[in-house]
């Protein structure tokens, strides 16, 4: 009987063998004569059960430097819910999503560092180290869920970004704190892809470079041979059969890929319904950000990924906003460090509502997509969040955070849920991560500073 793993570690699963071919790892079944190497009691995460319905996704999207906070609320619930100028965009979705008030990083309030200590550990609440040679943040939970769940998809996950990788200094400390919010381990940021049409290919392929039409025993054929010599003849016959079943699994796909139908669910898009972006980064930056959110829903609607995660901009962002009407000449980090002046904070305002409008896409174009009965929206979970409340007073007492669609029936949108009042224990943002990666089927009894799920949620 599978237990909830204790907590997150980044030690290797020790208790399987594996074959390994190019960009293919295929778990085998225990054998007597290989060595012990875990012990088969070893807890692990408890996981769903294969379901014939749509998998659940989640997309996690943030935009740098907070918010201008008069203007970040809401009242009410459902279609009467009233939304402040921060969230115009969104009139007409409040059903659609849930205000949540009052979360936080414990640790993101301590650091010294009103930016870098309060940015890479956005997706992780985890202790930032602020020592120019020991770049150490903690794994972000979209990484936890790509590790446990990432290889049901070609794509364990996908990391995109507008802005590269700073290699610059900024109080001392690398911009890669800045540029990254997730992170594959903690001291390494998750790859992060700022093409559209390299992003395209990763997905259109089968996210390693392999070619699609390759058998998987193919792919790990060299790998089988060097084990057949090392395990015993009632081993080898296990191998052989398990091997079989796999074939025998790989042409009932193929089989029922030539007739159009597969057992289960299957994906409501077979191949790519846009065309493969230039080769080159778009110039106009809103262009850029509508590619990147059709890419994350050309990823799950495919089903060739289920965790995405998207930055906006970096923190620090050096990004012009002359773009948006009504903005002249300026670049974020100045229209979000003020200092309260009117015409500034009236054009703080404008790259507030700029990055609602960014989510507000992402929620209709996933609504308007059926998936038998229900939408890729009710199948997903959409999170929006900055690294700051107020920016100009670098404010992290709590975060602004909007949290879209119905994770399959798991989330009730269209309320809001207010932790602010509720005590430090009750309204740590990786409780939120908890409840979200309960609803992808991975359930840990801690993460970052939480061992306690979200009320309410």
């Amino acid at each position: 009987m599978s237990r909830i793993r204790k907590d997150f570690s980044l030690q290797p699963e020790s208790r399987r063998h594996f074959l390994r071919g190019a960009g293919v790892a295929l778990a085998l079944p225990w054998m007597e004569s290989l060595p012990l190497l875990g012990s088969e009691d070893k807890p692990g995460p408890k996981r769903s059960a294969v379901r014939n319905q749509p998998p659940v996704r989640m997309a996690t999207i943030f935009f740098s430097n907070g918010v201008e906070p008069a203007h970040w609320w809401a009242k009410g619930e459902g279609k009467k819910m009233e939304l402040g100028p921060c969230l115009h965009a969104l009139q007409g979705q409040a059903e659609d999503f849930t205000f949540i008030r009052g979360l936080f990083h414990k640790e993101a309030m301590r650091s010294t560092s009103p930016h870098l200590g309060r940015m890479p550990n956005v997706l992780s609440g985890a202790w930032v180290s602020l020592d120019p040679s020991d770049i150490r943040v903690g794994t972000s939970f979209d990484q936890v869920l790509s590790r446990e769940i990432g290889s049901q998809t070609a794509v364990p996950s996908l990391v995109l970004g507008i802005e590269p990788n700073e290699l610059r200094l900024e109080d001392g400390l690398s911009m890669i704190y800045g540029s990254c919010m997730s992170w594959a381990t903690p001291t390494k940021p998750a790859t992060k892809e700022i093409y559209p049409a390299r992003a395209f290919d990763l997905l259109v392929g089968d996210g390693t470079g392999r070619r699609l039409d390759r058998s998987v025993l193919d792919a790990i054929r060299g790998d089988t041979q060097g084990l057949q010599p090392r395990i015993s003849r009632s081993d080898r016959t296990k191998l052989d059969e398990y091997l079989e079943s796999i074939r025998d699994i790989e042409r009932r796909i193929e089989k029922a890929n030539k007739e159009e139908r597969i057992e289960g669910w299957r994906p409501t898009l077979a191949k790519p319904n846009m065309p493969r972006p230039a080769d080159e980064i778009p110039q106009n930056v809103p262009d850029h950000m509508k590619l990147m959110l059709d890419l994350i829903v050309l990823g799950f609607q495919m089903d060739k990924t289920r965790i995405a995660t998207l930055m906006l901009n970096n923190d620090l962002s050096q990004m012009n906003f002359k773009f948006v009407e009504g903005v002249k000449g300026a670049l974020h980090l100045d229209l979000t460090h003020n200092g309260k002046a009117a015409a500034a904070e009236a054009m703080y305002l404008k790259t507030n509502q700029f990055h609602i409008a960014q989510f507000s896409y992402l929620i209709d174009r996933m609504k308007k997509i059926d998936e038998g009965g229900s939408s890729l929206l009710d199948n997903s979970m959409i999170l929006l969040c900055s690294n700051l409340f107020d920016g100009d007073s670098h404010s992290a007492e709590q975060l602004p955070i909007l949290l879209a669609g119905k994770a399959g029936g798991g989330l009730t949108p269209g309320r809001i849920l207010d932790y602010f009042d509720k005590g430090d224990e009750n309204r740590k943002a990786c409780s939120l991560f908890l409840s979200m990666m309960d609803r992808m089927g991975v359930q840990l009894e801690k993460f970052g500073d939480a061992s306690s799920r979200l009320t309410n949620l």
